[in-house]
């Protein structure tokens, strides 16, 4: 057996530990929303866009059969609002009275598994997703399988149920009876999935030859990449390799380090390095950065202009690795007694078969290098963006104690940490990951001619992205009284108008059932929950 396919399947091997297509619970028909109506007005909102603006309002948007009409700033701050500048309304039209609050395009999340393996089924998933103002996805690997999720996507488009836009990547070679060897096999494999309906590929890596194969047919009919470099190629294929080849977008950072090694050609892997060891695999991973080129030397300078010049896009998925600089807080986050499903819970827990859930023996060593990992990772997709290349939010959920939709605000907090304002957090989450799909002319902003897809806040988010949370942000009022603010209020996709606040009530209940019906409750690892 070659060394290429020994490397393919490990990597099957390893990919079918967490992407076991099972029998996926039916999704129900949507219940939840209201509309669509021929004429929505949005009243009174401040308009937080992607565009570069700053904040505007109050404004009125019009909304007719799902595309905008009319943005029109109808008053001026601290004074009534002037009747005669306000658009009208049509017979059989829909008035929301939104006065003094904040007005996002939806959101994009370019890495967004559905999940339908344990206990985090679809209809889960995409409330949560919804409730945090997540109105369109990017599948990678279309892990419940391609026609299923091809399904899910035009039930979606027709709003036929509660569920984001999808964008469908399979993984390269699902569904291949032999393992792909050739660079005609590659194409032709690349050829049969555009037929079959997919948007796109996500790649883990391959042989050279097999990667610019696939990677050039795939651009050729134009769908669009993302890869993310599994260990067992990037040392011969690496981030800019993907760049050069027209692949899309860098999912999570793995290949960037390897393109900027000046003293090395691989990894200083530990000697007793076992792929398979999931902490072998992520503890090494924290001291890959600091294996690179220097920030703004030369070499580290040259891979991030060629990698902007090529439009390769980074959805750096930083919220996926919080747990290895700080186990404890991913653990402890409030949200998972209310809204993490049991059996995605015990996924998450210590396990040797169970992808991410390597902790095996985690402790201050590897969290402090995964800290300086971070450090020098976001100055790097900080210093990216500034020099004009594309950043997206991405959140890879269902790992790694990360939950589905929480997460999404989890991420904007991170890029605002790495040092992008508030406003470029806006643009990561919304226009630059319409561009990644090619669906900027349909969403990402709110502009004439657009779809209608908003996310609606009470408190302004550019404050504080906590108020995007579904459990909101903690505040002490009059009284001494300790309250909670925020939550999106509303989620409006193609002009429907979805009350967040009772989607997540809706998967409150639907945790608190699985949770009676199984006599389960959270615990600490290795403690019996009987004890207390």
């Amino acid at each position: 057996m070659t060394k290429y396919k020994t490397g393919i399947l490990l990597l099957v091997c390893f990919l079918t530990q967490f992407w076991s297509i099972a029998q996926i619970p039916e999704v129900p028909g949507r219940q939840e929303g209201e509309g669509p109506w021929p004429q929505l007005i949005i009243r009174g909102v401040i308009l937080v866009n992607s565009t570069g603006s700053p904040p505007l309002g109050p404004v009125d948007i019009v909304v007719e059969n799902n595309r905008i009409t009319d943005i029109r700033v109808v008053g001026t701050t601290g004074l009534p609002i002037e009747a005669s500048r306000r658009p009208q309304l049509k017979p059989g039209g829909k008035e929301l009275d939104a006065a003094g609050m904040y007005l996002m395009p939806g959101f994009v999340d370019t890495h967004a598994h559905i999940g339908g393996n344990n206990g985090a089924d679809a209809s889960y998933v995409y409330k949560l997703w919804m409730a945090h103002g997540v109105t369109t996805i990017r599948e990678p690997s279309a892990g419940n399988g391609l026609q299923w999720t091809l399904d899910q996507k035009k039930k979606s488009e027709k709003n036929t149920i509660t569920a984001p836009r999808i964008k469908a990547y399979t993984r390269f070679g699902m569904g291949s009876k032999t393992p792909i060897s050739t660079a005609k096999q590659a194409r032709d494999w690349v050829k049969q999935n555009a037929k079959a309906g997919a948007d796109g590929i996500k790649f883990f890596g391959a042989a050279p030859e097999i990667m610019q194969a696939a990677a050039e047919q795939n651009k050729k009919l134009g769908l669009r990449s993302a890869i993310h470099h599994a260990q067992t190629d990037v040392a011969r294929w690496n981030a800019l390799s993907s760049a050069k080849a027209g692949i899309s977008s860098l999912e999570h950072w793995y290949g960037l380090p390897e393109a900027m090694f000046t003293d090395r050609t691989i990894q200083h892997y530990s000697l007793d390095y076992n792929y398979t060891n999931e902490q072998d695999r992520f503890g090494d991973a924290g001291t890959l950065w600091k294996q690179a080129a220097a920030p703004n030397s030369e070499k580290w300078n040259k891979v991030m202009d060629e990698l902007i010049t090529l439009d390769f896009t980074l959805s750096p998925t930083f919220n996926i690795y919080e747990a290895n600089r700080d186990l404890m807080r991913a653990r402890r986050a409030e949200w998972h007694e209310d809204y993490t499903m049991p059996e995605l819970w015990k996924f998450y827990e210590p396990s040797w078969n169970a992808h991410g859930s390597y902790w095996h023996a985690w402790g201050t060593e590897q969290e402090v290098q995964w800290r300086e990992n971070f450090r020098l990772w976001m100055a790097f997709v900080n210093e990216f963006k500034n020099r004009g290349g594309r950043v997206t939010v991405g959140t890879d959920s269902g790992f790694i104690y990360e939950l589905f939709g929480f997460a999404y605000p989890r991420e904007m907090e991170l890029l605002r940490e790495a040092g992008f304002h508030p406003l470029e957090v806006i643009q990561a989450a919304t226009l630059n990951g319409a561009e990644l799909l090619g669906m900027e002319k349909e969403i990402g902003s709110v502009e004439i001619g657009k779809l209608a897809d908003f996310v609606i806040v009470e408190e302004n988010p550019l404050k504080d992205f906590k108020v995007l949370y579904g459990t909101g942000a903690i505040r002490l009022v009059e009284n001494n009284k300790v309250t909670r603010v925020g939550g999106v209020k509303y989620t409006i996709k193609d002009g429907i108008i979805y009350d967040a606040k009772e989607l997540l009530a809706q998967v409150k209940k639907m945790v608190a059932a699985d949770k009676e019906k199984k006599g389960f409750k959270i615990t600490q690892p290795g403690v019996d929950p009987h004890q207390h």
